[in-house]
Parts: structure tokens; sequence; C-alpha cells
């Protein structure tokens, strides 16, 4: 194949996606160590198992595809009404805010939509994400053609960087005014940190004000403790005109080997809502009715209680991991309203150096923090989604080397 045919824009990634760099390092270490459990505490993908109230509404729903008369095919794609119509209750409504169904658009995850949401925008548009950040962000728009090349410092030259970091409380400054595309993820993936109500009222009055599209992934909002932080970013006024938020319910209902999610486009922003809705019915085909069905069981009251006692236990092994860390004399950030925990460094360590010396002398795996951005250099993350037991015999061994 001719190489003038393929996007010349993947050749400016790294070379390969850091999930991927990390398993192939554990695969190397495993084999030459087979007998030694290696406990996981870095790739964000849960442990518990689905809850009754979602399985048992699975089983229905299978039960019913058994039988002509509620046979489904292809549904709608942009989400059953009956989900939807629960997502808006459940999620919306119970928060005093107004978002219709047709406002939503159901999905396979928020991986694909927050990656995906790029192509509705010109490859003109400069695109401004939190430093560290999730990869999905940058490395999407790296795909597309936006970010330019990638400088010695590990920046690209077209992207604005917002620098997220124990100064400034990890709330990133306004972005520079030439910005049209500003993401942001609260609770933060990798740093486990909640933006305030003011940082997100003075970054919305900011989009307003350059005519900037605020792109908002909400993934984690079941795991903030305190009600008086900000769960979705229509509580903020003036975000429906300028902003699209994304839900999963991987983390909070354990489906990250189910697959749903939802993102918000809000009539506010019709010309973008209904591109979104075109691209949707044209490159998706939907959510399977029986996935749809257990995520509607969610909002039940009997979902609701089952999955927050899954949660509570994830932020139980949060608090451990705080702890334990802090009583080896280490700062640490993050853990009280997110399932990760962002783990500061001895001055000068290389964090992919310590994920090595971590999977060498403790057989434990985490994140090293370069890899969501030269920011991260530096800090090291650790997921709250393991077994409780594991992660105790983890933060054993950590202490271990610490001494």
């Amino acid at each position: 194949m001719d190489s003038e045919m393929l996007n010349s824009n993947y050749g400016l990634l790294p070379e390969t996606y850091l999930f991927s760099q990390i398993a192939q390092k554990i695969a190397v270490y495993q084999k030459r160590r087979p007998e030694r459990e290696v406990i996981r505490l870095g790739i964000g993908d849960v442990t518990c198992p689905l809850v009754p109230a979602v399985i048992e509404a699975m089983h229905r729903a299978v039960d019913e595809m058994a039988l002509a008369e509620s046979f489904r095919g292809y549904g709608p794609e942009q989400g059953y009404e009956f989900l939807r119509r629960a997502i808006a209750e459940g999620e919306y409504s119970a928060r005093n805010i107004d978002i219709s169904p047709d406002e939503i658009f159901v999905s396979d995850g928020s991986k694909c939509d927050v990656a995906n949401i790029q192509e509705l925008f010109s490859s003109q548009c400069r695109v401004a994400i939190p430093d560290p950040v999730y990869p999905v962000y940058l490395d999407s728009n790296v795909m597309a053609g936006r970010a330019g090349t990638l400088q010695n410092d590990g920046h690209y030259s077209r992207v604005n960087y917002m620098l997220c970091n124990a100064d400034n409380g990890f709330q990133p400054e306004l972005p520079p005014r030439d910005t049209d595309l500003i993401y942001l993820c609260s609770p933060n993936n990798p740093t486990g940190t909640v933006l305030s109500r003011t940082t997100l009222e003075k970054l919305v009055a900011y989009a307003l004000e350059i005519n900037a599209m605020i792109l908002f992934d909400a993934a984690y909002a079941d795991y903030i403790r305190d009600d008086s932080l900000v769960h979705s970013i229509y509580e903020i006024p003036g975000a429906k005109k300028c902003a699209v938020e994304f839900h999963s319910f991987s983390k909070s209902a354990g489906f990250t080997g189910v697959r749903c999610a939802f993102t918000v486009v809000p009539h506010e922003m019709e010309q973008l809502r209904r591109m979104w809705l075109r691209r949707q019915t044209t490159k998706f085909n939907g959510v399977n009715y029986i996935v749809q069905r257990a995520a509607e069981a969610v909002y039940s009251p009997a979902g609701r209680e089952q999955t927050r006692n899954v949660i509570l236990r994830y932020m139980n092994n949060a608090a451990a991991i705080r702890n334990g860390l802090q009583s080896c004399g280490y700062t640490v950030f993050g853990g009280e309203h997110a399932p990760y925990i962002w783990w500061k460094l001895p001055e000068g360590t290389k964090s992919f150096d310590f994920f090595d010396r971590l999977l060498e002398e403790c057989a434990v795996v985490g994140t090293p923090g370069s890899g969501f951005g030269p920011g991260g250099e530096g800090f090291f993350r650790l997921t709250a989604f393991g077994d409780p037991a594991k992660t105790r015999e983890a933060l054993i061994r950590i202490a271990a080397m610490a001494q």
C-alpha cells in the first residue's frame, strides 16, 4: 500500500497507547516471574459483578428476545425512549435540571463519544486540554490533524494546555482566547480531584464570551460524596449554550464489559444536536436492547441502592490507599470524590522508572503519571477498583518497599 494513501496524522501519535504499553510490561514480568501474583491497581476496570437489579432486568430482556411478539431487531440509534427518559429523570430532574429525552444520546461508551465528538468540528479548531489528562481527548485530535507537531517538551504545537497541579489546586486556568474546544473532566481522571463550582462558573462564562465549546466528561460523577459539589455542568447557568456532557455506566454500574453510556447535547445548541444525531444515525446502529434494559434498571430504587453500595466499596478502597500511602510519608491527592489516587513521587523520580520499580519489587501495577501528559511527570495513579483484600496486600508491599 502506498503510504501517501494513509492518514499521516497517526504518525504524530506515541508509538503505543498508554495502557497497551503497560500491558506489554506486565506480560514480560509475568513470563519471568510466573510464581508471583501481580496486583493490578492500574487500569480503571471494575471488579465487582453487576448488581442483582441489573442482572434481573437483563434476564427479562433475554426472555423477551426469545418470543416473536416481543423480539426486537434494530433499535433507535439514539437509544430507546424508556432509557432516555429514565436518564432524564434519574440524572437531571432529580437535580432540578431540565433535560429532555431527545437531548440524550445512548451509546456503547463515553470513550467512543469523547473521541468521536470532534468529528463535528472544523479541523482548524484550536483545542484546550488539561495537563495531565485522559489520553483520548488529545489523541483523537492528533488523529484529526488539529494538534500540530510534537515538541521536545512533550506538548503539541497547536494544543492549548491548561496545567493542573497542586499549586493551583488542580483547578485549570482559563485557556488562551484562540481556543475553540475546551475539554474538562470532573471528577478528574487521572488526578482524582473535583472542579469547584467557582472554577466551572468561570469557565462557562469564558466559553460564552469567546464562543468556545466545553466538552465535559462526567464519567465519575456518581463518586462525588459531597452534594454541594457540581455533578453536572448543567448546574452552571449558561452551560446549556456551550457544553456537551458525557456520562458512562461503566464505573457507576460496572458496565465496563457490557458497554453503555450517554451524551447530552442540549436544544440550546440545536445545530450541533442535529449534527450529532445525523452522525449517530449514519455511523452507529445503537446499543442492544438487553443492555439498555439493564441500564434502565440502574435507576430503579433497588438498582440505585445496590450500585451505591458497590461505589461505597470502591471508595473504601480509595480511603485505604490514601491513608496507607500517607502513613508511609507520601503526599497524595484525590481518592475522596473519585476512585483515583494521584500519588506524588519522591523528588526527581521519573514515573515510568517508578512503574518498573513497583512492578519489580512489589508486583504491584499502577499507571505512570507521564502517560497522561508532561504535567503528570513525577506522579503515579492508583485505582480503587481492585479487590479489597488484594488492595490491602498491595499497600503492605508498598509499605515494605518504603522502609
